[in-house]
């Protein structure tokens, strides 16, 4: 006679841990939104009537928060590499506290640019953040296209709650108390996350990528974290990448279209605020511009399975440079709407594309290392675009001769990356081997 049947439910699987890597990330972009970001061109106009300083001044600071993390992105790679973001998030994000609250008390030229210089020395906020995107491409191989999705919605989240909320701040208490407020906001919501959820890559937990189990278990059935195992992709070496035509290509791509966003999207909310929109209604419209750049990157994510990554980030280019062209023209309201939503959606394509086609052609074993070395190059040449934007308009009083500059850079990245195509296999794919456990 059977016993009686086991009805005891079977138990839940615990969700993968990279997904808490992805909603730690995720919030880090959200708070970013209001730590010198995306919301810098409130600041300018009101910065630059009280201070008396033009609008060069402003692209040299951004210019200058690029250039440091040019300097410091291949030594921060590294470490991510070798360390992960647990330590690093944090400390990047209360230096770019500090450096807020400098803002906060800004009187000449000089310390406007200082303090940009010691954000971009940490790199989180602005385009050199290796280490808020780094972490999740280490996490996922199959599903990292998934991944990037749900990060990127991270970001308009924030922009709908900090780009309104900055001019709020602006006009209840001045720009100086808003660069102070909305620092201490940021470092607030980063810090106990990372230090709490931030781990470096899965085989330190004993994991396997996307939460995959083993293929070939111990010998007592049960899975040995600590035995080498592949990891399913391609792991490029930093000198095997830099040898590649791939490599130096996405570089070029990657440069030339920096230099003509930069043209662009530092001098946009000044220059409308020049023809006599409203301030307030720009900062929605900015706001909607990152809420249609992380709809832009999310669809991407999604669609990467099915539609080839150079075809996606080719299209970003296209919405940057129709973005560009509507931006010359704008002069109402509803252009302003439309202008910032298409920029936004080739931001999202480009920061999609950045953050997934590295990964994808070179692996994740060396991602931060490889990384590390392009952002140096992209950086200082995308870095050129905002003071010299500003340098002719303050001499011509228009950017229109630089804008329609970038416009065809855009175009000519976009037509680029169309037709470039994954490098062939370095060889055989190696084993990854966790390394211990390390506390940061």
């Amino acid at each position: 006679m059977s016993g009686p049947e086991d009805h005891s439910p079977e138990p839940r699987k615990k969700p993968f841990y990279g997904w808490y890597i992805v909603g730690v990330m995720a919030s880090a972009a959200a708070v970013s939104m209001g730590m010198g970001s995306l919301n810098f061109g409130l600041f300018i106009k009101p910065m630059g009537d009280e201070l008396g300083i033009g609008r060069a001044t402003f692209g040299w600071a951004s210019t200058a928060r690029q250039v440091a993390s040019a300097g410091t992105s291949p030594t921060v790679g590294s470490l991510i590499d070798r360390f992960g973001s647990r330590i690093m998030l944090p400390v990047a994000a209360l230096v770019t506290l500090g450096a807020m609250i400098g803002l906060g008390y800004t009187n000449s030229a000089w310390q406007l640019i200082l303090f940009f210089t010691l954000m971009g020395l940490v790199g989180m906020s602005g385009p050199g953040a290796l280490v808020t995107t780094v972490p999740v491409m280490k996490w996922f191989v199959r599903n990292r296209g998934k991944a990037v999705a749900y990060t990127s919605l991270g970001i308009p989240i924030g922009a709908l709650v900090f780009l309104p909320l900055t001019q709020v701040f602006i006009d209840a208490w001045g720009w100086r108390t808003a660069w102070v407020v909305l620092g201490i906001i940021g470092a607030g919501a980063i810090v106990p996350l990372s230090l709490v959820f931030v781990r470096r890559q899965p085989e330190d937990m004993g994991l396997l990528p996307d939460g995959d189990e083993p293929e070939v278990p111990g010998a007592d059935g049960q899975f040995d974290p600590t035995a080498p195992r592949f990891s399913g992709e391609q792991a490029w070496t930093t000198s095997q990448a830099i040898r590649s035509l791939v490599f130096w290509r996405l570089v070029v791509v990657f440069s030339l279209v920096a230099l003509g966003v930069g043209t662009v999207g530092v001098h946009r909310i000044p220059a409308f605020q020049d023809r006599g929109l409203s301030a307030g209604i720009i900062s929605i419209a900015a706001a909607l511009d990152a809420v249609a750049a992380g709809a832009a990157t999310f669809a991407m994510g999604m669609l990467v399975r099915r539609v080839a990554v150079r075809y996606l980030g080719a299209a970003g280019f296209g919405f940057l440079a129709i973005a560009s062209v509507l931006t010359i023209y704008t002069t109402n309201v509803p252009m302003v709407f439309a202008s910032m939503i298409v920029f936004g959606l080739g931001i999202g394509g480009m920061m999609f594309l950045q953050n997934y086609i590295w990964a994808e052609y070179f692996g994740r074993a060396h991602l931060g290392s490889i990384r590390g070395l392009v952002m140096p190059i992209t950086l200082i040449v995308g870095g050129a675009g905002g003071p010299v934007a500003g340098y002719v308009r303050d001499a011509s009083g228009t950017y229109n001769q630089i804008w329609w500059a970038g416009v065809a850079v855009m175009a000519f990245g976009a037509l680029i990356v169309a037709f470039t195509k994954a490098p062939e296999s370095p060889g055989e794919k190696p084993p990854v081997t966790p390394t211990p456990a390390v506390a940061v």
